[in-house]
């Protein structure tokens, strides 16, 4: 059986362990991205108070720069990988990951960073390393759709630990993002696994008892599911598509 993504010490259950994080001032580079966006200031500060959270917020909000910070100063690579599986050279530093203090309940190694832009070069990487996923008898990747490959890896390899997650659903199905949610449950009822996830989707913001935080702005706030853009949007698309359509597609040549 290929090895899993996870140390060989025990875990105790109580998750989340990462509690948050907050700035260093000492370690911030003024004029210099990502300190160069109004939410990472001396103030910085979010908390994750449950086993599940969920950043949301508009592109360029800062979600993919916060969970490259949080995956470099755990200890995942940056780029994707966990501890012991990097697939990538990391640069010498990533400049918010040093700045973050962290605040742990219980120091955990195991777990993964996945970014959903490079799975593929991640799941390739693990191929060349001979550690083919045992679901659907170690079938590789390449011979998988996106959205398969992106199961199998969930399913094999989710287990005790923190997992850092950037736009998992990219490759998803409605379906399989209710598979997700499954698995996702399964790990967290005991409390022994966190997992923070920057998602658009409105399916993965659902699950029960997730802690959702709002980018959008110049500070981060907890939010609930029904208050964001993403439910909102789709919600009253779908209860009428064609008021949309009416604005979208109107004539602009026209008086």
């Amino acid at each position: 059986m290929p090895p899993r993504f996870s140390d060989t010490r025990r875990i105790t259950p109580g998750s989340p362990f990462l509690r948050g994080v907050s700035m260093l001032e000492r370690w911030m580079i003024p004029g210099v991205f990502p300190f160069t966006l109004p939410m990472f200031d001396v103030t910085f500060e979010v908390d994750f108070p449950t086993p599940v959270t969920i950043l949301a917020g508009e592109n360029g909000s800062g979600k993919s720069t916060l969970l490259e910070a949080l995956a470099w100063l755990v200890g995942f690579g940056s780029q994707g990988g966990s501890r012991d599986h990097q697939f990538v050279a990391e640069p010498e530093m990533n400049a918010l990951g040093r700045a973050l203090r962290p605040d742990w309940r219980q120091r955990v190694t195991s777990g993964f960073f996945l970014r959903a832009e490079t799975f593929f070069n991640f799941a390739s990487d693990l191929e060349d390393a001979g550690s083919l996923l045992t679901r659907n008898g170690g079938k590789s990747h390449h011979h998988m759709s996106h959205g398969e490959g992106f199961l199998a890896l969930f399913e094999d390899r989710f287990e005790d630990g923190l997992y850092i997650l950037d736009e998992p659903e990219a490759a998803l199905s409605p379906q399989r993002q209710l598979a997700l949610l499954s698995i996702i449950h399964r790990l967290t009822a005991p409390r022994n696994a966190q997992f923070i996830i920057a998602t658009h989707s409105p399916i993965l913001m659902a699950f029960p008892g997730a802690t959702i935080l709002s980018l959008d702005g110049e500070t981060i706030r907890q939010v609930d599911y029904r208050e964001t853009e993403h439910f909102k949007i789709t919600r009253d698309f779908l209860a009428d598509p064609d008021r949309f359509f009416h604005y979208l597609f109107a004539d602009e040549s026209g008086p």
